[in-house]
């Protein structure tokens, strides 16, 4: 069981997407109900596992759950998560902060809001152009560690060399003041 909890995500998907695609509808409507069932049973257990948990816990426990990437998807998957998004997104911010300001840069959280992060970017990196690129993928891969519900990371303010790269290579989207 040593894959990561993202290859774990990964081949249940691509075994739902086999699934939906077998030619009998009565065979591939079955192997639904079947997932589905199993789905819903783990998930009760779990949200009485996190009830239980709850009432014992002065904290520490969620984080410890929340912060185990396997647990936090399934957590996530039942709505269960005992972290709010914008608390996971502060934290992955926080970690990834000593290392932006070590390029010369800082972020800022302005909100989430349905699944979209909104950062401010400020300052710059110098050296190489590849920084500003190096520094975003850090902001994102920190982010979607501790919160794969965001679907959407958008950056305020980033000029000069912070610019992001085109939205298509990094899921990152500038937004300068004053541009709808």
């Amino acid at each position: 069981m040593g894959d990561t909890a993202r290859e774990q995500v990964a081949r249940v998907e691509d075994l739902l997407e086999r699934l939906e695609s077998l030619p009998d509808p009565a065979a591939r409507e079955t192997a639904t109900e079947v997932a589905q069932a199993l789905l819903d049973l783990y998930g009760e257990g779990l949200g009485r596992i996190v009830d239980v948990l709850a009432e014992r816990d002065d904290g520490t426990l969620a984080q410890a759950l929340g912060d185990d990437e396997l647990v936090a998807h399934l957590l996530l998957l039942h709505g269960l998560h005992p972290v709010p998004v914008e608390e996971r997104v502060r934290g992955a911010l926080q970690g990834v902060l000593p290392y932006l300001e070590s390029h010369g840069g800082s972020v800022e959280l302005l909100g989430v809001e349905e699944g979209v992060v909104c950062l401010r970017l400020e300052g710059s990196c110098s050296g190489c152009p590849s920084s500003s690129a190096t520094l975003k993928l850090a902001i994102e891969d920190a982010i979607f560690k501790v919160a794969p519900d965001v679907e959407e990371v958008r950056a305020e303010g980033a000029t000069g060399p912070m610019a992001p790269l085109p939205a298509a290579l990094l899921q990152l989207e500038c937004i300068k003041p004053g541009v709808a």
